[in-house]
């Protein structure tokens, strides 16, 4: 018998995955409990619900997958007006983005001893939100951007100051990665023309990257990875460099991605999950969404290479069949992860 042959992998967003994705980020945004809290208690009045510290963004078990919840919900009114929930999504956002709540969000970040809080991946989502509502044409977006605005203006100073305190970029798979939080920030600072944070994310990029050589593929991925620490680094540099110059820079970074290499070979399957009930190894799932991405845009830079191009498509098709996990350690985040792999140019 023929071989089955596979469904298309999805290459944009369609009406029915909008909803799809609506459903899962509604089902989070308001849910307060179980939450993963990263929070600094200087006494006993800091012990408090997590609605109480960050009226904004209290829900999707943690703050910067709320904030990510938010961008996913205002992605998808902008892009899909009709949607059937676009109502709650309207409400939704009414409700968090008030200027109230956002004065709150801000004051907790300016408070003493939490200048590190949700840094650099809260704050890259925070700059994208931005980005987003400022994009957004639903009559209440411009309201939910002004609202936003001085936490917005904060962020992009606080990370200026950062990067110039920063020696060395954080290379890793999780939240913590320099440069996954930079691509998210970069993109926020040329819509915003938010000049002086383009042009010390483009500087520091350079410094902490530019020179960078045979990364070691072979050690990918970690177990509880969500972004690939080449491939993220990778996504970053195509942005700041231009095409010819990212060409010659890419093969001295990741010398066998162009061809038949056994260590490059380790970023081109999706990952293996077991336990999609652990939150630390269901990472995994966004790993395949979020390495789609990256080879994705680095296929449309080196259109011949159809090894790039199948490894995009295999790594889309496994981490979307998953984004609907059928538990919270997954489904709180997931659909964020699709619609930036299915929306994003």
């Amino acid at each position: 018998m023929p071989a089955k042959k596979q469904t298309p992998v999805p290459r944009s967003l369609t009406a029915p995955l909008a909803s799809k994705f609506a459903g899962l980020a509604l089902a989070g945004i308001g849910r307060e409990w179980p939450h993963h809290f990263q929070h600094l208690a200087r006494g006993p009045a800091d012990l408090r619900s997590p609605r109480a510290l960050h009226p904004a963004f209290f829900g999707c078990y943690d703050w910067h997958s709320s904030v990510h919840g938010h961008w996913t919900l205002a992605r998808l009114l902008r892009l899909f007006p009709g949607l059937p929930e676009a109502a709650r999504i309207r409400g939704v956002l009414d409700e968090s983005l008030t200027q109230e709540h956002l004065a709150e969000e801000l004051a907790y970040f300016q408070a003493p001893g939490r200048g590190t809080f949700e840094r650099p991946y809260g704050w890259g989502w925070l700059l994208a939100l931005a980005a987003e509502l400022r994009a957004g044409r639903d009559p209440s977006g411009r309201q939910w951007s002004r609202a936003i605005r001085p936490l917005e203006g904060f962020i992009a100073e606080s990370f200026c100051s950062y990067l110039s305190r920063l020696p060395y970029p954080v290379r890793t798979g999780v939240h913590s990665n320099t440069a996954f939080g930079l691509t998210l920030a970069l993109d926020y600072a040329r819509f915003a023309r938010h000049r002086r944070l383009a042009s010390v994310i483009m500087a520091r990029s350079r410094d902490y990257f530019g020179a960078d050589a045979d990364a070691p593929a072979g050690w990918e991925p970690g177990g509880e990875d969500f972004l690939s620490p080449a491939l993220t680094e990778v996504d970053l540099m195509s942005r700041v460099m231009p095409a010819a110059e990212f060409r010659r820079w890419l093969p001295r970074f990741l010398p066998g991605l162009a061809g038949d290499d056994a260590a490059a070979n380790a970023l081109l399957m999706p990952p293996r999950v077991i336990d999609r009930l652990d939150p630390k190894q269901v990472h995994l799932d966004g790993l395949s969404l979020s390495r789609a991405w990256a080879l994705r845009r680095i296929a449309a830079l080196l259109p011949s290479n159809d090894r790039i191009r199948e490894a995009a498509e295999r790594h889309a098709r496994a981490g979307l069949a998953r984004v609907a996990s059928g538990d919270y350690a997954g489904e709180h985040w997931l659909a964020s992860f699709a619609v930036r792999l299915l929306s994003d140019k």
